[in-house]
């Protein structure tokens, strides 16, 4: 399976420019972006899915240049915050394409979502339908929600990303009548209007075998309602970080969703929703690669190669144990691979970028080194970790470069050091 972006020459080039040149440019760490790659993903999908709708999941990467890219492509945009949601403002994105979630919706997310008029509110909780409807009671126009139904699926992933089983903090029950209950709720709730159900059963789920059962079960749900017109079935689909690995069919998981969703609303004799599906990762991941300096080589009972980065930039080795392939970008001597630890510069013994991955035995400090697909949950999860300012985000296409997001500087973080 391909793990670099698009338009790259593994290892050498992405967006027809040199990873070496981009390096002395902008310095490293540093995020590169291949913009080609992104709207090239928004548009399998679209056509995957078509005439169903497509969400992107900002969560997985956000800024003002993807929400107008993603805008530019025709799908959909989900946030889960105010702070999401100020980004897709800035960068004019539609509000009607908008969809907001969260378990745990503040005053300010769910003001600001009905300020700009976002498009669907996506309701987790009992007490958030109260919430929701007096602040929407003013509005010359219901809110659309959909409710977040836990289906009671098993995706059997990593359990910090398993989200559709019980015991757990998103959604509602469906088991334990939870569910039925907020629908009520909703319903007599004249600022508010049931637009349909949503489910987000985890994440990296390979196969569509979860993604069936939790259609067919929510449209079974439906039913007891007299139907309703969306059923959004969230994202999560796999992408892979190795070559060993693969992601998900998309045109085979549309496959199977909707004829899942045709065969039991024509059971139940109820209309058929629209679909959406929400995916972030399977869009920007593989768009992504991340420049490094190798800073030393340690030699012992294994060799550890220390880099300028870690997991201030990207903290999922240290989360979940995710793994990546790392190659050494330039120079070629013909020395034999070894396998090596490629660690980071914090002061954590679990700052490893990559465990016994193979990288010449003549590696050495000044070294620049690529990590594919890290396109995803790598800047909107960075932080400042040892007070390390966080990289520069870097789109390419066509043979040129620009910042998305500058590099931060220790006057930024001085800043909002105001004691």
């Amino acid at each position: 399976m391909n793990i670099w972006p698009l338009t790259a020459e593994p290892a050498r080039s992405v967006g027809g420019m040199p990873l070496t040149e981009i390096a002395e440019r902008f310095g490293t760490p540093a995020y590169v972006l291949d913009e080609e790659h992104v709207r090239h993903r928004c548009r399998e999908y679209r056509k995957a899915l078509h005439p169903h709708r497509v969400a992107y999941a900002g969560k997985a990467f956000l800024c003002r240049a993807m929400a107008r890219w993603v805008d530019e492509e025709g799908l959909w945009l989900d946030v889960c915050s105010a702070g999401e949601l100020a980004v897709a403002r800035s960068a004019g994105f539609p509000a009607d394409r908008i969809l907001l979630h969260g378990n745990g919706k503040t005053p300010e997310d769910l003001t600001a979502a009905l300020e700009y008029g976002v498009g669907r509110i996506v309701v987790d909780s009992a007490g958030e339908v109260a919430r929701l409807a007096a602040l929407a009671g003013d509005r010359r126009h219901p809110q659309k929600v959909l409710l977040r139904v836990t289906p009671g699926v098993d995706p059997h992933v990593h359990r910090a990303v398993a989200t559709g089983v019980e015991d757990q903090k998103f959604g509602l029950s469906l088991a334990s009548g939870a569910a039925a209950d907020v629908v009520r709720r909703v319903l007599l709730q004249p600022s508010l209007v049931l637009a349909g159900l949503h489910c987000h059963i985890g994440s990296q789920i390979g196969e569509p075998d979860g993604y069936e059962t939790a259609a067919r079960r929510l449209v079974a749900f439906m039913a007891e309602f007299g139907g309703l017109p969306e059923l959004d079935l969230g994202g999560g689909h796999a992408v892979a970080y190795r070559p060993e690995e693969h992601g998900l069919d998309v045109p085979a998981f549309a496959d199977r969703v909707e004829t899942a969703v045709a065969e039991e609303c024509s059971a139940r004799g109820i209309p058929e929703p629209s679909l959406t599906v929400e995916p972030g990762r399977a869009i920007v991941a593989a768009a992504g690669v991340t420049l490094y300096r190798v800073i030393a080589v340690k030699h012992g009972t294994r060799t550890f190669v220390v880099v300028d980065g870690g997991m201030s930039d990207n903290p999922r080795p240290a989360l979940y144990g995710s793994r990546y392939s790392i190659a050494r970008v330039g120079h070629r001597t013909g020395a034999a691979e070894t396998p090596v630890t490629v660690v980071g510069r914090h002061c954590e013994a679990g700052d490893v970028i990559a465990a016994d991955v193979p990288l010449p035995a003549d590696v050495r400090p000044g070294d620049l080194l690529a990590v594919p697909c890290t396109g995803a949950y790598h800047h909107s999860m960075a932080s400042n970790y040892n007070q390390v300012a966080r990289p520069p985000v870097v789109a390419v296409r066509g043979g040129r470069a620009r910042p998305l997001v500058r590099r931060e500087t220790p006057e930024d973080l001085m800043r909002r050091d105001v004691g």
